[in-house]
């Protein structure tokens, strides 16, 4: 179980570490909504280097955890347009 465990923690930091590069805040600056798409971006920052904090403590659970909470701050952000993203349903639900 732990090998699926390890696969899927390296699967999901490969896609947000993709999808946070791949991100672009949409809504022009000196916006409300630009400044909510930079919040969402910035969570979704936070949570990556979480779970890469967590993986180098042997704590593969929240890792993964934190990998898929920061991926969806920037699927849920894309879906309410604050993100222009590429739309190939590889990185986001668009």
């Amino acid at each position: 179980m732990s090998a699926d465990l390890e696969e899927k923690t390296d699967r999901y930091e490969g896609l947000l570490a993709e999808a946070v590069d791949a991100a672009e805040v949409a809504p022009p600056e000196g916006t409300p909504m630009h400044d909510a798409a930079l919040e969402c971006a910035e969570m979704a920052e936070s949570y990556l280097e979480d779970g890469r904090h967590f993986r180098e403590d042997d704590d593969p659970v929240n890792a993964l955890a934190s990998f898929s909470y920061g991926h969806a701050w920037l699927d849920a952000g894309a879906r309410i347009g604050l993100f222009d993203v590429p739309r190939d349903g590889h990185l986001f639900t668009v």
